[in-house]
């Protein structure tokens, strides 16, 4: 979901971080790395604005923090400036689109590491109200290995594009369910080695590696290993069924539909929510006034689907006067409701 714009960035007064949070958590790699950064910053984006000014840097949740609201994160997304934002995340029912769940989350993290937070929140919601839930239709920042895993322990057809960056083995290699191993184009074998955990994140992954002596004589070796490897050797995610199921399902027919579907209902509601409903800057301080913010603007949204749904045909004015007096009476309950819900 995009991020929710947070007040200009300005000097403060008064510093409302805590101790914890104006303390610097970053290693010594990590600051080195950032500083290197900054330099590189000042030498190829020379053209960025602010770039000429006297101590620009380049800013990180590893070094900076606001003072003003220490809840808020500095957000980056490709195409956008590095702002102070918070992360809205919201689901719709897709068959009347009203919003079933919204809530503010810190800005720094991707959607697809708040998938399951959402999953456990909503659904209990929904079996409160005798609702099922079947189908997860979400964009392609949901992507994960562990969501799609996620996904099919708790029952729910799962549709959602993999990042492009997925890629199920080498290109000309087969792999071989049964054994789990795969074939490379010249028929030999390589073999599943063990799992480990990625350096740069903690996503589990499978090593597969082939003997020395497999590539040794083979025709293809420097085009498959180049000069320097020995024998081949690759990695592929560990949720590599889970994958493929899901990928099956989003390639497929119902595929197409549910994406249609999605951004047909879902899409919009958000742009609706920015637009028309308050939702574009935040203008409170902390988290948790964020999200009073977030829910107002969505029960605002859910009122006027309530509104045209127990909308009926008034033929005389007394009559018009009673339904409008009806419908006055409803929104006030239906607002208490949720208020009381909310604790405000």
């Amino acid at each position: 979901m995009p991020w929710i714009k947070k007040t200009p960035i300005r000097r403060s007064k008064k510093n409302n971080a805590s101790k914890k949070t104006q303390s610097l958590t970053a290693s010594s790699k990590e600051i080195q790395a950032i500083a290197s950064r900054t330099k590189k910053w000042s030498q190829d984006e020379d053209q960025r604005p602010g770039s000429g000014n006297k101590g620009s840097k380049y800013t990180s949740n590893k070094t900076h923090y606001s003072p003003t609201d220490p809840d808020v994160r500095i957000s980056v997304k490709p195409g956008k400036a590095r702002k102070l934002n918070y992360l809205s995340q919201l689901s719709v029912d897709t068959d009347h689109h009203v919003i079933t769940d919204i809530k503010a989350y810190h800005g720094e993290k991707k959607d697809n590491q708040y998938l399951q937070d959402i999953r456990g929140r909503l659904k209990k919601r929904l079996d409160e109200q005798g609702l099922v839930w079947r189908n997860c239709l979400a964009d392609t920042g949901y992507s994960s290995g562990e969501n799609y895993a996620f996904l099919e322990r708790e029952g729910l057809d799962s549709f959602i594009p993999p990042h492009g960056i997925y890629k199920g083995g080498p290109d000309g290699f087969t792999y071989d369910k049964s054994h789990d191993h795969y074939t490379c184009p010249k028929g030999k074998t390589i073999p599943f080695k063990k799992v480990f955990i990625g350096k740069k994140n903690t996503t589990k992954k499978q090593e597969y590696r082939a003997s020395k002596r497999v590539c040794i004589d083979c025709p293809i070796r420097t085009q498959c290993l180049g000069k320097s490897a020995q024998e081949k050797r690759f990695s592929v995610t560990f949720y590599r069924a889970e994958y493929v199921q899901n990928n099956a399902r989003v390639n497929s027919p119902r595929g197409y539909y549910m994406k249609g579907k999605r951004q047909s209902t879902v899409e919009p509601v958000f742009g609706t929510l920015t637009q028309f409903m308050g939702l574009r800057k935040i203008n409170t301080i902390g988290i948790e006034q964020a999200n009073k913010v977030m829910h107002l603007s969505a029960m605002g949204y859910n009122l006027k689907k309530y509104l045209k749904f127990i909308a009926k045909t008034v033929k005389s004015a007394a009559k018009a006067k009673d339904h409008l007096l009806w419908r006055l009476k409803a929104i006030i309950r239906l607002q208490i409701r949720l208020l009381a819900a909310l604790n405000i």
